[in-house]
């Protein structure tokens, strides 16, 4: 790897690292894996109720806004093997526990934690870079057409990450490769189990609504748009500003389990996810030096949808 980030970021740690006090950096890289499983085990227990609900209810005004709940839920366990990747769970590293917490994590939303791990990882530190960083290099539309990006938000989503995730994953060595294909065969066969498992007991339609529908139609909802918050709306001349800046809200941070904050986590990966807003409250000075421009989902998508900008680029250019 080349570690673009590295080498382009130089200035800007020596900057972050003035405008958070040592007590500050203490505070905000402390773990707690209390917290941590009490976020999970509320994931875990919206994810079965919705579950049922979506079993037993047939009115379509009932069970659409649990599929939405449902859905996104699936999206924020991938959030939670974020925090295992970047040991960010428990106060040392726990070699055995973060695997095991991975697999549980990755499953819901059906990747593999090894690539996932992997991917994450080189995306962090080939930041800024068009060839290195995966994210940017396979996954972003090279195509700057409306109806193009508005596929991601489609159950043609999946095609487009595993096509991806495939040539990435096509330059890893051998038994990393090897890995992460079994870990994408339990996956499937966990996916395949939970629906026909819904689908005898309970009949097609409740499978339909308790997963087909919740994992196909509003995961890539769930996706795209907390994609749209990481690095679209950026200032490609600046590495502070290889992030997009967005305003800490309530219910933006429930639903996205703190993980809007991205920009953030960029600068401090260490920080655990729940200290992420005390994080951007400490940065609010350096921002307003930098110039730095906030950003809302509405913003998002009127700037990537209706005047279609490109991703990666400076939204603010006429």
């Amino acid at each position: 790897m080349s570690h673009y980030y590295s080498q382009h970021a130089t200035a800007l740690r020596a900057e972050l690292g003035r405008a958070i006090s040592r007590e500050q950096m203490r505070v905000l890289h402390t773990k707690s894996p209390v917290r941590h499983f009490l976020v999970a085990g509320r994931q875990f227990l919206i994810l079965g109720l919705a579950t049922w609900g979506l079993i037993r209810i047939d009115t379509w005004y009932l069970w659409l806004p649990l599929a939405v709940v449902q859905g996104f839920t699936v999206f924020n366990f991938t959030v939670l093997l974020h925090e295992v990747l970047h040991h960010l769970v428990f106060q040392k590293p726990h070699k055995k526990m973060e695997r095991a917490l991975g697999f549980l994590y990755a499953i819901p939303s059906g990747i593999a934690p090894s690539q996932f791990t992997r991917w994450h990882l080189d995306h962090h530190a080939e930041l800024g870079s068009d060839v290195d960083d995966p994210k940017r290099h396979h996954l972003s539309p090279k195509r700057n057409a409306r109806w193009y990006k508005l596929l991601y938000a489609t159950p043609a989503l999946f095609p487009i990450y595993f096509r991806a995730a495939f040539k990435e994953t096509s330059t890893y060595p051998a038994e990393l490769q090897r890995t992460i294909a079994w870990e994408r065969k339990v996956s499937m066969l966990f996916h395949l189990s939970v629906l026909g498992g819904i689908w005898w007991m309970f009949g097609g339609a409740a499978a339909f609504r308790a997963h087909a529908f919740p994992v196909f139609f509003i995961f890539p909802i769930a996706f795209t748009l907390n994609r749209l918050g990481q690095h679209y709306d950026i200032d490609p001349n600046d590495p502070a500003k290889w992030g997009t800046l967005m305003r800490s809200h309530w219910f933006w941070n429930f639903v996205f389990l703190t993980s809007n904050l991205h920009l953030e986590h960029h600068y401090f990966p260490g920080v655990p996810f729940y200290h992420l807003s005390a994080l951007q409250r400490a940065l609010g000075p350096f921002y307003e030096s930098k110039g730095m421009r906030w950003q809302t989902y509405r913003g998002l998508i009127y700037g990537w949808i209706v005047q279609n900008k490109r991703p990666h680029s400076d939204w603010s250019l006429v």
